[in-house]
């Protein structure tokens, strides 16, 4: 089934420099339907180291408990089993990051090595984040650590306590956040599923190109969040055929869909009940369903050698994220050293601001600079008027820091810089655990700071080009075309492939097609390079779209040709002539 007419209209030329917004970006959002699990669990992370050194007196060590303890914000859409793999990962990177930091602090109190130091670590941390898609709050929260220790008076006998410090917070951390399984082991899937089937009622209600990605995106986080959940249990049978529906409903909207039982079904997915039993989807047998062979073979050592070699592909030379880890780099060094040659004494909140603002291209670093600055200004406000309330003990304190780490993830999901005005009293308050610092020294260095490190953080942004984007949507496009000849392959050889080979043909056409999408966006809020294929664009994601509504009934070895009164449509040929 086709889209609207609004599908083919022209799109403007890309431009070199596109116009940068100025009241968007400042927009609040509907708050995500998660955000209190990580404000909720950063603030059980830190409350148990914290309270340990306020009643050991040691609250100086604090800096070191929150690096483990601010890992508690990561991972909280992915399954257990993964959560599980990849806050270790994290605590590990943290630790990582924050020793070499540690080390080169108590082996030198150069200026000018410590900001190159910074820089350095801040790009390598945005480039790991971005090749393994870590998700928010991505390595922000590793720049903030590793930066401020640089320019923490150290020495080298105290690095392995320190470093100690940090892993038994972030153990903590891992506890925290890997606990609720216990409870309710299948809830990150159960809220995947949920949105996908939101998404494909909102692509049966309005169809458009609109829904139809944000449909097919949902469905593809939904088959991989079930891909990663560890072996297959009835409530995840269920909802993988929660999963069909929501991806036949999204791929053809038909209008024999009805978004309202989507939507039923989502609520009752989301809440705490039995996970609503299905039909069998039209034209599939029940024992179709599953995606064992796939998850098998991602546990084999070859799936892991292939997972480990596309990383490592990622990251290569001509990898689309080398030219934002440049911008970190050199965005990061500049902010650095023009603060420290204004004689500012904490440089480090300026790398960390810059490193804050780079984002997937140039129009949405400079949304998040709007966003980081105008955050950052009314955070030191705050930070004002409370500074008097925590100074009355050391444990006003510590409540104030917990309230603000809360405050920070309940108010982020709206919009970032509204995150920052709760952000930036905390992270002032932690210089308050070491000693008591001039209020006013304080509130000015953090705005010359902020204002200087966004300034320099944009220019990078601004002058340094990522002309490999637009290749990359070269690449998007030549995938997409093979996957969607695979799955037309898979379809009309279904007698031979079998259900199993043409579910993993859909899955990889939706996964390149979401990838498309992506380099596309991308690509277009680029500066300084080639005009975009719009036309191929359009004619790729259009064909891959109808191939997946006419293979979207996943019907057995082919007997009779597919009835026209389902809704039902001939695959789009291979050729694209679509």
């Amino acid at each position: 089934m086709s889209d609207t007419p609004s599908d083919a209209s022209p799109r403007p030329r890309q431009p070199f420099a596109r116009g940068l917004p100025l009241a968007a970006p400042l927009r609040l959002n509907r708050p995500s339907d998660t955000w209190f699990k990580p404000a909720l669990s950063v603030v059980a992370a830190s409350a148990v180291p914290h309270l340990t050194l306020l009643a050991l007196g040691r609250l100086d060590l604090v800096m070191y408990t929150m690096a483990g303890s601010l890992c508690a914000l990561y991972g909280h859409g992915l399954p257990y089993a993964r959560r599980a793999r990849t806050l270790a990962g994290v605590v590990l990177s943290m630790t990582a990051g924050l020793a070499a930091a540690l080390v080169t602090a108590s082996l030198t109190h150069s200026t000018a090595v410590l900001v190159a130091v910074g820089a350095l670590l801040a790009a390598t941390q945005k480039a790991a984040c971005d090749a393994v898609r870590i998700g928010p709050p991505g390595p922000v929260i590793l720049t903030f650590v590793s930066s401020a220790a640089l320019f923490a008076p150290q020495r080298l006998g105290q690095v392995p306590a320190h470093l100690a410090l940090t892993l038994g917070a972030g153990a903590v951390a891992w506890l925290v956040c890997v606990g609720p399984a216990l409870i309710r082991r299948e809830g990150p899937e159960r809220r995947a599923v949920a949105r996908a089937l939101e998404a494909a009622a909102d692509r049966v209600a309005e169809p458009g190109p609109r829904t139809r990605h944000t449909a097919a995106a949902a469905v593809h986080a939904a088959w991989q969040c079930l891909l990663a959940s560890g072996r297959p249990t009835p409530v995840r049978r269920s909802l993988e055929r929660l999963v069909v529906h929501a991806e036949a409903a999204g791929a053809s909207a038909h209008p024999d869909q009805d978004p309202d039982r989507l939507r039923a079904w989502a609520a009752l997915t989301r809440a705490r009940g039995p996970v609503p039993e299905p039909p069998p989807a039209p034209g599939t047998a029940a024992e179709l369903y599953g995606i064992d062979a796939e998850r098998a073979a991602l546990r084999v050592s070859g799936g892991r050698r292939a997972a480990r070699s596309t990383l490592l592909r990622s990251l290569g030379p001509g990898s689309h994220l080398l030219p934002v880890a440049a911008r970190t780099l050199i965005g990061c060094a500049l902010a650095g050293y023009l603060c420290a040659a204004l004689g500012v004494g904490r440089p480090y909140w300026a790398i960390v601001t810059a490193a804050s603002l780079y984002q997937a291209n140039t129009t949405l670093t400079w949304n998040r600079t709007l966003q980081r600055t105008l955050g950052n200004l009314l955070g030191v406000l705050v930070f004002a008027a409370v500074l008097p309330l925590s100074r009355t003990g050391p444990l006003a304190l510590v409540l104030c820091c917990l309230f603000f780490s809360f405050a920070a993830e309940a108010l982020i999901t709206r919009n970032y810089w509204l995150g920052s005005v709760a952000v930036t009293p905390m992270a002032l308050l932690v210089l308050e655990f070491g000693g008591t610092h001039p209020a006013g020294e304080l509130v000015g260095d953090r705005v010359l700071d902020t204002v200087l490190g966004a300034l320099a953080g944009f220019l990078a942004a601004a002058l340094i080009t990522n002309r490999r984007a637009a290749g990359r949507v070269e690449r998007a496009l030549e995938a997409a075309a093979q996957a969607r000849t695979a799955a037309e392959r898979a379809y009309a050889d279904r007698a031979r492939t079998g259900p199993d080979g043409l579910d993993r043909a859909r899955r990889a056409l939706t996964a390149r097609l979401v990838e498309l999408r992506e380099a596309a966006d991308i690509a277009a809020g680029e500066w300084w390079q080639r005009a975009l294929p719009e036309q191929r664009l359009l004619a790729a994601e259009r064909a891959g779209h109808r191939t997946l509504a006419a293979t979207a009934q996943r019907q057995g070895p082919p007997v009779r040709a597919p009835e026209t009164r389902s809704g039902a449509v001939a695959p789009a040929p291979a050729n694209g002539a679509a």
